[in-house]
């Protein structure tokens, strides 16, 4: 391999005592624990400036080969969101009349979806994130992208605690097929639609369902130095 340098320099990070670190533990828990995806949302303007902040906090998310494989599309203009609309609801009449199964239809059952999708319209602002499964050199030839759909579903959720840390509302929105969004959008053959995320203020109405969130010991398990299992016999 060639002798190659590349620059590296020290790392910012603070160290906390372990009591601080509970507290700000905590903290993220309680604020994180509120979120809550919202399908009713205010038509209130939302600052571009906000959208902004969070697509920059989205891409200091890790990456495959620090490539940053992922285009955020942010569609404010009401034309544009009425058309994105029609072509959602389209797909979605098709699969809630047949396309998806009944074990699909009844896991949603409990979130009232239907085909209608007002959340497109009435959100202030509609963003579009893109996976770039492939890259493009200056000279038009293709660069591998290393762990695409990995990298961007980590940035998705830098994005989506973005707006919550800020008090804005989205929504995780996969239509399907999205092949519909590259062509609204005019985006290049290598982006591939990966999320649909409506970002604005709740609606002073706005409900969402009760529902339970795993507990910790159903989400995880542990390995620690004092109950390791065995080495089975040889």
């Amino acid at each position: 391999m060639p002798d190659l340098e590349y620059p590296f320099r020290p790392l910012d990070a603070e160290r906390y005592p372990p009591e601080e670190m509970q507290r700000r533990a905590a903290e993220m828990y309680a604020e994180m624990a509120r979120r809550r995806s919202v399908r009713a949302f205010s038509r209130e303007p939302v600052p571009r400036t906000l959208v902004e902040a969070a697509v920059r906090t989205a891409s200091t998310a890790p990456s495959g080969a620090h490539q940053q494989p992922w285009t955020f599309a942010v569609v404010g203009d009401p034309e544009l969101k009425r058309r994105i609309r029609e072509a959602a609801e389209a797909e979605e009449r098709v699969n809630y009349a047949g396309r998806m199964p009944p074990e699909w239809i009844e896991a949603l059952a409990p979130l009232g979806t239907d085909f209608e999708k007002a959340h497109i319209t009435d959100a202030p602002w509609v963003v579009v994130l893109f996976r770039r499964s492939y890259g493009m050199r200056p000279d038009g030839s293709r660069a591998t992208h290393y762990y695409t759909t990995e990298s961007c579903g980590i940035a998705a959720g830098f994005f989506i605690a973005a707006l919550h840390h800020m008090g804005l509302a989205t929504l995780t929105h996969t239509p399907s097929p999205m092949g519909f969004l590259r062509e609204l959008l005019g985006r290049p053959e290598n982006e591939k639609p990966f999320l649909l995320l409506p970002v604005g203020y709740p609606a002073a109405d706005a409900r969402v369902p009760d529902l339970r969130r795993k507990t910790l010991e159903e989400v995880s398990v542990w390995f620690e130095p004092d109950s390791l299992p065995s080495a089975p016999d040889r």
